[in-house]
């Protein structure tokens, strides 16, 4: 290591010991050359001074790197490569089988082998040791047809029937059934168990014991509190009724006897109603309305109050007032279930397209439904009656007759005597009619009138010892809590 001073004394005296050293510029042209290079810019910027000799030596890399890469490529040509050769049919189930995909495509697991030496095809196919299986009790069928289509041979579905005995089964009811092994497959399965509602307070259990069937019978607890319901009428009786948890056809029955005994048009949305009827609670939580059994309404100056009576108590019967020698009052009850739609009196027919006299009441319902005579009466036809169709005729007490057109099927005959309510016939589209609907007419001594001015009286007389039982009725009744 010396400086570089020391270098220089040295060439200075190099004569005088005899060494030759020789000057940078006359080093080798190799050593030049490298110098040069590593200090020369190659790759200058060919996008600043344009047409220098540096960016000339820029352009001249630039094509030389280019040149060299065309002169280095494989050319255009295609590279022929091995393909997999094409599977046939066992081949691709096989890889089918043992790869990945979605079941939708049929992947499986494992590949599917050939039966071995060691199994034994089978003769027949093995049936199930017990079969469970649920039955319902069709309108107007017994317990035995029902569980023969179950699969139940008809001499068992016969004991269990008569097993069941005097259980009425009602259309609807749930059976569920479990049948054992059969000893061939030309013989029904036995039965093994039964289970059903055999009433709203009783569940029955058919059990095969041995060779023979035993009946368990496992009662159901029931609270038979009625439901008393009472409210405010409001804007509509029927939905602040139907609102409070009262069933529509409790509903019905209790305007109906409303209706019997004052104007519904009298009714105020001030008024209270006040209802009563049958009820049963299982202790499976099952709730059952019966019928209605007191019908009341509080107008402040003036109250209805009816209570039902018949010849055995809460069994039928009518609703009646409980205060003796009455006068009932009311209009000719709606023969059908539905809305009005055209009135009494003068109206652009539908079809004929001129003004003409419409002579009674137009009622829209469904097609099929009931329709009830409006009084007692005695039917005086029943047949085609030109633009009104199927046309029942009665004729009432007092001069009074009615008329019920465009029926689609009739229930009574000329000649029948019916009671007020008692169902003659169902709704229609026949005659001269745009949709199924009642066309309901009222003559007075022959003269068409207004069905809805149509007003009834009758006086009620009552023995004292049935007014006290009745009022003792209604006391009970009332004394029932408000739900």
């Amino acid at each position: 290591m010396f400086l570089r001073e020391q270098q220089g004394l040295e060439w200075a005296g190099a004569g005088a010991s005899g060494r030759v050293v020789l000057p940078p510029d006359d080093r080798a042209w190799l050593h030049r050359a490298r110098a040069a290079a590593r200090e020369t810019d190659w790759v200058p910027d060919l996008g600043r001074d344009i047409g220098s000799r540096t960016w000339w030596r820029g352009l001249a890399t630039c094509t030389a790197l280019c040149a060299g890469a065309w002169l280095l490529s494989p050319g255009f040509r295609p590279l022929i490569g091995a393909s997999a050769p094409v599977m046939g049919e066992a081949a691709f189930e096989e890889a089918r089988t043992q790869s990945f995909a979605p079941l939708a495509l049929g992947a499986t697991t494992g590949r599917r082998m050939a039966a071995g030496a060691l199994v034994r095809p089978l003769s027949e196919t093995p049936e199930r040791p017990q079969i469970e299986l649920t039955a319902a009790l069709g309108d107007g069928d017994t317990l035995a047809g029902t569980l023969q289509r179950a699969g139940v041979g008809g001499g068992e579905a016969a004991r269990v029937a008569s097993l069941v005995g005097a259980a009425s089964l009602r259309p609807g009811t749930l059976l569920s059934l479990t049948l054992g092994r059969r000893p061939t497959k030309f013989q029904p399965r036995p039965l093994e168990k039964l289970d059903f509602r055999a009433a709203f307070d009783l569940n029955m259990t058919v059990l095969r014991a041995g060779e023979g069937l035993t009946v368990v019978r496992r009662p159901i607890a029931i609270d038979r509190t009625p439901l008393h319901v009472r409210g405010i009428v409001g804007a509509s009786l029927y939905r602040s009724a139907r609102a409070a948890g009262v069933p529509a056809r409790v509903v019905e029955t209790y305007l109906k006897a409303l209706g019997a005994h004052m104007p519904i048009e009298r009714i105020d949305p001030s008024d209270t109603f006040d209802i009563v009827a049958d009820q049963q609670r299982a202790a499976t939580g099952e709730v059952e309305v019966g019928q209605l059994q007191y019908a009341g309404l509080d107008q402040g100056r003036q109250k209805v109050a009816l209570v039902r009576w018949g010849d055995r108590e809460g069994d039928g019967g009518t609703l009646m007032d409980p205060g003796g020698q009455v006068e009932r009052r009311g209009t000719m009850g709606m023969p059908v279930a539905g809305r009005v739609t055209s009135t009494f009196g003068m109206r652009m027919h539908p079809l004929l397209g001129f003004m003409r006299m419409h002579k009674g009441t137009d009622i829209g319902a469904p097609y099929g439904s009931p329709i009830y005579a409006a009084m007692d009466g005695v039917v005086q036809s029943a047949g085609r009656a030109g633009g009104y169709g199927n046309f029942v005729k009665l004729a009432h007490a007092g001069g009074l007759s009615s008329g019920y057109g465009h029926m689609s099927r009739f229930a009574v005959r000329a000649g029948m005597r019916v009671t007020r309510g008692q169902v003659i016939g169902y709704v229609g589209s026949t005659g001269i009619s745009t949709g199924p609907h009642l066309h309901w007419e009222v003559w007075q001594n022959g003269r068409p009138v207004n069905p809805r001015s149509i007003s009834m009286s009758s006086l009620q007389a009552l023995p004292a010892a049935t007014i006290r039982a009745m009022k003792a009725k209604m006391a009970r009744l009332l004394d029932t809590p408000v739900r």
